[in-house]
């Protein structure tokens, strides 16, 4: 017989620690699973500084058996997502949990009465914590380990949610490519004939980022962002100082021949940039970057093969002009310089029709699938 089961809110460090400690308990022994960076988790959840928390308001949860945790959660009201979307939701985050049905609905259920407190209508997660940072829980794709900066979690997890009464919001797609077709794709006559067209007829102008000034860069950057994904399910434009909190952390990870802005009569109107997948180092350093984590992270960058590219994104009154098209043409050089073997391109929303026909006519295979859940209260 299983102990009895407690829903704790967390309100000391020993249950910090228990409640930041729970990814490792919960997913040992899959060896595609890749820790967090422990520091990043540790701010992302509200128990460190970090400016998205100057904005939103959290509870973290634990689920106990006795005195071993067997689960997590994290409530969050995030009333900038409300206003900017005239909706009335609550979100959960940072979900992890044992192939325990009782635990996951106790947790569920302790996020959702928090939630109602504040006069939430549904809850929608997992967030951890917006959407402008990782999300979703993994249904489709187990076999492979993910690239930086997205989720992996057991297959069970779907089951878990749905059984607690909740329902898809919307998917995330992830697609895979090689070499092979990075080199087919900058030997598309077709394509290369219609960058030079779009350049020729609009003045577009391609350039690297500049690492001499890199925070002017990622704010130029993190600004088309949010004009860009306006119109986009979930978005949330990200606030100044979540911006510079942002570039402060990118600043030694972005390699600047992989990142590339767009520009009309010297105007930045697009961006893409891809990141190298640092997580089979992060494995190594098991999430933890100080005292000399950073040094395993960072060396022989040149030696990462794995890219994921991130986002296309184009100001609005310029997307119909093609500027997308230069923009993936201009990543396909550097790309092969590098020595490129893999890329993915994700999240793409499946609501993205575009980017989805896109990247299936390159040749880029679906192959994982992440799933936000929702629920009434």
């Amino acid at each position: 017989m299983p102990r009895p089961l407690r829903i704790e809110p967390v309100t000391n460090r020993y249950q910090r620690r228990d409640w930041l400690e729970m990814p490792w308990k919960v997913n040992v022994g899959d060896p595609c699973w890749v820790p967090p960076l422990r520091d990043t988790q540790k701010k992302l959840a509200g128990f460190g500084r970090h400016p998205i928390w100057d904005n939103i308001r959290g509870q973290a949860y634990l689920a106990m058996r006795g005195p071993e945790p067997v689960g997590r959660i994290l409530a969050i009201d995030n009333p900038t997502h409300n206003e900017f979307h005239e909706e009335n939701t609550g979100f959960f985050g940072f979900f992890e949990c044992r192939d325990d049905p009782e635990a996951a609905a106790g947790l569920l259920k302790a996020a959702e009465d928090w939630l109602r407190e504040r006069g939430r209508a549904s809850a929608r997660g997992p967030f951890n914590p917006a959407i402008n940072y990782e999300f979703g829980v993994l249904i489709e794709g187990f076999d492979t380990p993910p690239y930086f900066l997205l989720t992996h979690n057991p297959p069970y997890y779907q089951r878990l949610i749905e059984a607690a009464g909740y329902g898809k919001a919307h998917d995330m797609y992830a697609y895979r490519g090689d070499v092979s077709m990075l080199d087919a794709v900058s030997k598309d006559k077709k394509l290369i004939t219609v960058d030079q067209m779009v350049r020729e007829r609009f003045g577009v102008k391609v350039r690297p980022m500049d690492p001499k000034n890199f925070g002017r860069e990622v704010e130029t950057f993190l600004t088309i962002y949010n004009q860009a994904m306006v119109e986009t399910w979930g978005h949330c434009p990200m606030t100044r100082d979540e911006v510079v909190h942002f570039a402060k952390d990118l600043r030694q990870l972005l390699v600047p021949e992989l990142a590339r802005i767009a520009e009309v009569d010297g105007r930045p109107v697009g961006c893409v940039f891809g990141l190298l997948d640092y997580n089979p180092r992060i494995k190594e350093i098991d999430g933890r970057l100080f005292p000399f984590g950073w040094v395993k992270l960072l060396a022989n960058r040149k030696g990462l093969k794995r890219i994921r590219l991130v986002s296309t994104n184009v100001l609005p009154e310029y997307q119909s002009w093609g500027v997308g098209v230069c923009l993936t043409v201009s990543m396909l050089e550097p790309a092969l310089a590098h020595g490129v073997t893999d890329c993915e391109f994700s999240w793409i929303l499946e609501s993205n029709d575009l980017s989805r026909k896109t990247v299936e006519k390159g040749g880029a295979l679906r192959y994982k699938t992440w799933r936000v859940f929702e629920k009434e209260l």
